[in-house]
């Protein structure tokens, strides 16, 4: 195990907070912006790199989810939603879902997806050992079905690129469903969910569940019942992940840290303070393998960012105060203002020491039928999944002096500035030149085409068949040629009237 001090990234995205899944949903994208308010009156991005990554990609997406899924998320909205009501039903969106419609749906999407796809790249490159993004980690999404819009399925395929093992931890109270099935016939993932199993949603997670064909046995799944607290949780999370990492030797770790398994949490039921959840962060981080560090459910959103601010502390291995400092959503954390939670001493622990100590030796067992770690044969490395297009925005940063004469360049309502190919042409290129004879305008193509850009010289730069040409032109020959052509084409048109006039 790895005690020294470890790089730790943190990946977010301002506007992923500012989204809204309707009214009476539970889940709220606001606890993100809460979380890093918290992160940041507490002074722990002064330890962290902090980034912010680009959105992800219909390609990027389509890695996992189906095309024709990743299609109807992109084009849905609430305007348009009577269009799409049978892809609806297929992909289980709706009113009636956990995943309702709402605006900024994909934008949604592509940000915190974003957000683990940068992160994980910069784990695979050695640039950090610990990635941060505490709005990633939704693990119910599978391949045509939203349950949670995308899921974290696209990360883990991230990291196998470099990583001939990958292990993904979920101590989310609910069942890593969508993670599961995604990696249930292979063994370069080892899924290992700690949940809530009976009539709970989403009703899997079953003890049996262990994988099939290549990845029987890579399946690890272990039901809990509620009430269970912080000293019950440890008993049985350290021995299996102890005997894990001893078996199956993962060479990279995704730990999902759902909140929702927390005491005092909306619809968990749970019993865990801040310390037992961040326990389990902390008994992972030791084993000293790069580690992608995720969010998930939690539904209390003062509580949820509590958790993960602390735990962020505890990645940092700083200590911070009890006491919340102020920030801009202080009011949240009334009456007591403080950061840390009291279990609930009303809730009884449904979970026997003899029940757990049962669980704990099925899933040893199911361990012990792994002969070794699994091996990779040697192959290419995949291309990163790195996004080369050059936006506007950025020509404009990078090139602030000529930003306005820019083909590139930003208008006031942000499109881009661009010329039309026939704005212009001279002589007989003139497309708005009339013929003197007809006495009406001839529309004439232009056998080549010209593209006319200012510096700030004064000159034109001419650019003809798509070289360019070194010599410059005064802009005031330019001008008189211009004007040449608009006197003849007026003079043109005085004749031709003055003609018809005599005839009348």
């Amino acid at each position: 195990m790895s005690s020294s001090k470890r790089r730790v990234s943190y990946f977010y995205q301002g506007d992923v907070g500012l989204h809204y899944y309707g009214p009476g949903h539970p889940m709220k994208p606001h606890r993100l912006r809460m979380t890093h308010q918290l992160i940041l009156a507490y002074g722990l991005y002064r330890k962290m790199e902090v980034y912010k990554p680009k959105m992800s990609t219909n390609q990027q997406m389509q890695k996992f989810h189906s095309e024709d899924y990743v299609d109807f998320l992109s084009k849905i909205n609430p305007d348009n939603m009577k269009m799409y009501t049978n892809l609806m039903q297929k992909h289980n969106v709706g009113e009636y879902t956990d995943c309702p419609v709402f605006d900024g749906l994909y934008e949604f999407c592509q940000l915190y997806t974003g957000c683990s796809m940068d992160a994980a790249l910069k784990l695979n490159h050695g640039l950090t050992d610990i990635a941060v993004n505490w709005s990633g980690g939704l693990h119910h999404a599978k391949k045509m079905e939203a349950m949670v819009f995308v899921t974290i399925v696209l990360a883990i395929l991230e990291l196998l690129k470099h990583h001939p093992r990958v292990l993904y931890i979920d101590i989310d109270i609910h069942h890593g469903d969508g993670v599961e099935e995604a990696f249930y016939v292979t063994d370069r993932v080892m899924t290992v969910s700690f949940h809530k199993f009976g009539d709970f949603f989403p009703g899997t997670g079953d003890i049996r569940d262990v994988g099939v064909k290549t990845g029987k046995y890579y399946s690890v799944n272990v039901p809990l019942q509620e009430g269970i607290d912080d000293m019950s949780y440890q008993t049985i999370f350290r021995p299996v992940i102890d005997k894990v990492m001893e078996i199956y030797q993962p060479t990279a770790v995704v730990l999902q840290c759902g909140a929702d398994s927390l005491t005092g949490d909306r619809l968990g039921c749970f019993n865990l303070s801040l310390e037992g959840h961040a326990q389990c962060v902390e008994f992972v981080k030791s084993f000293g393998l790069p580690t992608l560090v995720l969010g998930g459910g939690g539904y209390t959103v003062r509580n949820v960012a509590r958790c993960w601010t602390y735990e962020t502390s505890v990645l940092l291995n700083t200590d911070i105060s009890n006491d919340i400092p102020y920030n801009d959503f202080f009011e949240y954390y009334s009456p007591d203002f403080k950061l840390h939670l009291t279990p609930s001493t009303s809730m009884d622990n449904v979970n026997s020491k003899d029940t757990l100590e049962d669980i704990t030796a099925r899933v040893l067992q199911n361990l012990k039928c792994i002969r070794g770690a699994p091996s990779v044969q040697m192959h290419p490395v995949p291309p990163d999944w790195v996004l080369n297009r050059v936006t506007a925005q950025e020509v404009e940063d990078n090139q602030p002096d000529a930003s306005t004469k820019s083909e590139q360049a930003l208008n006031s309502h942000g499109g881009i500035k661009k010329e039309h190919e026939a704005e212009f042409y001279a002589n007989n290129k003139d497309q708005d030149q009339v013929d003197p004879g007809a006495g009406k305008s001839v529309d004439k193509q232009p056998k080549s085409s010209v593209d006319v850009s200012a510096t700030d010289t004064g000159k034109m730069e001419v650019e003809e068949d798509g070289k360019k040409q070194d010599d410059a032109v005064e802009m005031s020959d330019v001008s008189v040629e211009m004007t040449n052509d608009v006197t003849e084409n007026t003079s043109n048109n005085d004749s031709s009237g003055s003609a018809q006039m005599e005839e009348e």
